[in-house]
């Protein structure tokens, strides 16, 4: 039995898996965006490899750093419990980094050792990341084994930038002699105290450390970063109580968050909600603006009011700039049907009077007169998200708008630009409108960004529409 409790300690059962099966793809999508898994090799300082991946955008933003989560993982685990840290952390342009610890997984060594031998293995993935100019910051991510390993390197370390700290363990002695109780191990005080002693000796000899140094309440006086603790309410492995002695003795930033669930079941919401909260203020990570493909560019710089205009060329254009604003527009509903002359002269008309093209005509509707003195608009939609409910987490005491006023508005997966036929439509609407109610003023809604990326297309879609005004029914007076 004996036996069996210090194989429970230093080789529990060990994690075989298929990473093609149990990991994330090669290439994946996550929130409408691409990313990709780089497996890599690393040697620890004991000459163990080390089997690692890193999920990172696809393609890699260039001259942009980004910063780094490195989760880790129990004493029974593996890379593939990193998984949910993935969906959790990539959609807010955090990469992930995850390893098989040395004793663990696919990764060489024999034994584990709850956190001392592992921290070295961390620290070689902190140097990995240190050297590579795509990291800016870095965080640690641990659960049991892999929380105590992030607090003792963290110790070590204080250039980390937050960690997360689920379920760890305050000193691996009492631990062992609280499991004794756990598991209703019916011997006297002293007996257990004897085979713990005994038990110090054979895992000392077999796994190269001392139990006894393995004790968290010494690290956490000396470390300084930011932290936010979780533990389940009914773990009957690692008490609760643990986490508060860690948490009264730690001189950093800290906070504490519990939830129903044991040592090993799957974490609720409301922590991922706070985990990623967290890292989204200690990190900081930054905006990736999403690139919009064209196919084709055509040049009008040369073209004049009345000069002739290939009429395929044309045709060209309009579909390049329809199938360009479907690709990007976030309503299903289908525009009003409208002949083309009224297209032409009713979008012309705005567009002149925007950038100062001659005096108001004759023939403008009295709601374009009255658009001129008001904001222009732009277009921008954002989807849904479980975002919404972040600020509403009790443990970190601040809503949406107190810890992160910026963070829906950077982070958006489905924003989307203006178009020139885009604005034809909302003209057409509220052409529509006013027909309906006389009365009515027209409202305005948005304030108008105009993007920098769209500059040139703006100026075809103006040039395409003066030329376009030719052959329109409606014709402007031309400014003395």
């Amino acid at each position: 039995m004996i036996d069996q409790f210090i194989n429970f300690v230093i080789r529990p059962p060990r994690a075989e898996y298929n990473p093609d099966q149990y990991l994330w793809e090669k290439e994946f999508t996550l929130a409408g965006k691409n990313f990709q898994r780089k497996d890599l090799e690393l040697k620890n300082t004991r000459g163990y490899t080390l089997q690692c991946s890193h999920y990172l955008p696809s393609p890699l933003p260039a001259n942009i750093p980004l910063p780094c989560v490195i989760y880790c993982h129990g004493n029974s685990g593996c890379r593939a419990d990193a998984n949910e840290a993935a969906v959790i952390l990539l959609p807010s342009n955090i990469t992930v980094f995850t390893l098989d610890f040395s004793g663990s997984g696919l990764s060489d060594g024999d034994h584990v050792s709850l956190g001392w031998h592992e921290k070295d293995d961390l620290k070689m993935v902190v140097s990995y990341l240190r050297s590579d100019k795509q990291v800016s910051r870095i965080g640690l991510w641990g659960r049991s084994m892999g929380a105590v390993t992030s607090l003792l390197y963290g110790a070590e370390d204080p250039s980390i930038a937050g960690m997360v700290l689920d379920s760890a363990f305050s000193n691996l002695y009492d631990l062992m002699i609280e499991l004794v109780d756990v598991y209703k191990i019916r011997l006297p005080k002293f007996t257990v105290k004897m085979i713990v002693q005994y038990m110090r000796r054979v895992i000392e000899k077999k796994a190269k450390f001392d139990i006894k140094n393995l004790n968290c309440l010494q690290a956490a006086p000396k470390t300084f970063i930011p932290v936010l603790f979780g533990h389940a309410n009914d773990d009957l492995f690692v008490q609760p109580h643990h986490s508060d002695l860690i948490s009264e003795s730690y001189a950093g930033d800290k906070n504490m968050i519990k939830f129903d669930g044991d040592h090993n079941s799957t974490r609720p919401q409301i922590f991922y909600d706070s985990v990623c909260i967290f890292f989204y203020n200690f990190l900081r990570p930054p905006h990736i603006p999403r690139a919009r493909k064209f196919e084709k560019f055509y040049s009008l710089r040369d073209t004049e009011i009345g000069s002739a205009v290939n009429a395929g060329l044309l045709y060209d254009i309009l579909s390049s700039i329809q199938s360009s604003t479907n690709d990007a527009a976030s309503s299903s509903s289908a525009p009003p049907t409208v002949s083309k002359s009224t297209i032409a002269s009713e979008s012309v008309i705005r567009e002149d009077k925007a950038h100062g093209y001659g005096k108001p005509c004759l023939d403008e509707p009295a709601d374009a007169k009255d658009e001129q003195n008001g904001p222009a608009e732009d277009f921008f939609s954002y989807s849904g998200s479980t975002r919404e409910s972040w600020g509403k987490c009790p443990s970190l005491g601040l809503t949406d708008e107190e810890s992160y006023p910026d963070f829906r508005g950077d982070d958006s997966d489905s924003e989307v630009f203006a178009t020139p036929l885009g604005s034809l439509r909302e003209i057409l609407e509220e052409l529509k409108e006013d027909e309906d109610n006389p009365k009515k003023e027209a409202e305005q809604v948005r304030k108008k960004l105009k993007p920098d990326r769209f500059e040139k297309l703006e100026s075809l879609s103006r040039r395409l529409r003066r030329c376009i005004l030719k052959g329109s029914a409606h014709r402007r007076h031309q400014p003395s």
